[in-house]
């Protein structure tokens, strides 16, 4: 006994019908992929398979002609019911793995609490949450179940809350984007530690935005659109012959190809020698090098904790080095911890991971590019326009506007200093595929047309491959390989460049 549901639609105060009269039915040893755009319906769909559905602390209408969870009828169920059944019936995992455990208590002591609510004997907690961790994919058990949750990495985080989940061993499990932002190694370790759930006998309801990671644990597929499902059938079949328009676009979307406008040669803009900077005696960035020029792309890949962001920061000058120094347009350098003798911030300007976070939320988008302008560059509009949104963006407020407009606001926002260097952190990882599509192509756009330098930070090789001209691969700090995107694809000579590409190969389903 698995999912089964028909005609289910959910509804909000206010807002209206969000879920329409969806039908689905996964049984054991099955996993329906939930696939949409941003905003789809997918997540709202998600929680109320688990009695969870709300907005802003607004608890959810749900109707349904069948809503059945493990043989129970849940559609007239109130909270205790739904309670008893996500205690014993069904494991949920959230996408926000830090956010979602408790960074006071240790690992074991989070997984545990399920058990600890049961009548499950207290010498049996510990060997079942050690269990719980290893089938979730953590090896050393026992030293993780000591460590809290911000003392694991990313990848950790979210197979600790896979063990969260499966601990009473439920015949259900829902899992909502578990590997947003993870790089591709450790996403590909998090499928396969739910192929492994999967052909166990536990019947998955798996919500993405990628439809090539769908392909890689789902049995069958259903695409969301606007809260409808457009399109259900076998993952390849869909894959191989999509139908609806939403779906094609998810397909076109998938990062296969490389940059198809070749780079003409420029002066050297920016170098970098020898930088190095160690945290409480570890080293996050090991003596790196690389020259930047102008109108090219650097990309630089590396898993979690490789030392890509702090290399962002001592190129931003946000942090100085150790030892090292960065030389910009001849001019300008940084000497070990010396201040900088000339500002570069019009020159090198950021593009953040999270653009909402770095939002004035006072401010509508016309006065933030106001402010970062000075008054001095183009106008609010000429800067939405050149990353082609409506001049009418400029009068809401950053909170308002999707996931992809907030990216391209802040996209403007670095532009609006004419600067001649992009640095950009993950700018698409927290994207659905058709708008990391349509952001990296805007970026492209905008090398060729102004001229830009970008170095481009990601966790994804294969999204790298889109944009950059070079690569650079970083492992502990160091860069273990860096050389034309191409050759390092397709001739990659370092292990930990192997298995990310072999990783970005698997996703992608090439």
């Amino acid at each position: 006994m698995g999912v089964c549901t028909r005609n289910l639609t959910v509804s909000f105060p206010g807002v209206g019908t969000v879920v329409d009269r969806v039908s689905i039915e996964v049984q054991p040893g099955e996993c329906l992929a939930i696939v949409g755009e941003s905003g789809s319906g997918k997540s709202v769909f998600a929680r109320s398979l688990v009695g969870l559905a709300s907005e802003g602390g607004r608890p959810a209408t749900v109707r349904a002609d069948e809503l059945r969870i493990s043989g129970h009828d849940m559609r007239h169920a109130r909270s205790k019911q739904w309670r008893n059944i996500r205690a014993t019936q069904v494991g949920f995992v959230l996408q926000d793995a830090l956010g979602s455990l408790d960074p006071l208590k240790t690992v074991a002591t989070e997984v545990g609490e399920a058990l600890r609510a049961t009548s499950t004997p207290r010498k049996d907690i510990a060997p079942q949450v050690a269990n719980a961790l290893q089938r979730a994919g953590l090896e050393d058990a026992q030293a993780v179940g000591r460590r809290r949750s911000w003392e694991l990495s990313g990848g950790m985080r979210q197979r600790a809350l896979i063990a969260q989940a499966i601990i009473t061993r439920p015949p259900i499990l829902i899992v909502d984007e578990p590997t947003t932002a993870l790089d591709s190694i450790t996403a590909a370790a998090v499928l396969d530690t739910l192929s492994n759930l999967r052909r166990q006998g536990t019947a998955i309801v798996f919500i993405t935005h990628d439809l090539a990671q769908a392909a890689r644990i789902g049995t069958t597929v259903a695409v969301f659109d606007h809260g409808r499902v457009v399109e259900t059938g076998p993952v390849a079949r869909v894959l191989a012959h999509p139908n609806h328009g939403v779906t094609k676009r998810l397909v076109a979307a998938i990062p296969r190809g490389s940059k198809t406008t070749p780079t003409r040669e420029g002066e050297p803009l920016l170098r970098a020698r020898g930088l190095t900077r160690a945290y409480h005696g570890r080293k996050v960035v090991d003596d790196v090098d690389f020259t930047l020029r102008a109108h090219q792309v650097i990309g630089v890949v590396g898993a979690s904790g490789s030392g890509k962001s702090t290399l962002a920061r001592l190129v931003l000058g946000l942090e100085n080095p150790d030892s090292g120094e960065v030389e910009f347009a001849g001019g300008t350098w940084v000497p070990g911890r010396e201040r900088r003798r000339r500002p570069l911030r019009g020159h090198i300007r950021l593009v953040p991971q999270d653009p909402l976070g770095s939002f004035d939320p006072r401010l509508r988008v016309g006065e933030i590019l106001r402010h970062a302008s000075l008054g001095q560059g183009p106008t609010p509009e000429e800067l939405l326009a050149m990353v082609h949104l409506d001049p009418q963006v400029a009068k809401r407020f950053p909170q308002a506007l999707s996931g992809g407009m907030r990216q391209r606001v802040a996209i403007a926002r670095a532009l609006a200093s004419s600067p001649r260097v992009l640095v950009l952190d993950e700018p698409v990882s927290a994207l659905d595929a058709t708008v990391q599509a349509a952001i990296l192509e805007l970026l492209a756009q905008l090398q060729r047309f102004y001229g830009l330098a970008m170095v481009f930070i990601s966790h994804d090789l294969a999204v790298v491959r889109r944009i950059a001209d070079e690569v650079m691969v970083m492992d502990h700090g160091r860069v273990v390989e860096h050389g034309a995107v191409e050759e390092v694809w397709h001739n990659p000579s370092h292990p930990v460049t192997t298995r990310m590409l072999q990783a970005s190969l698997s996703l992608v389903g090439c």
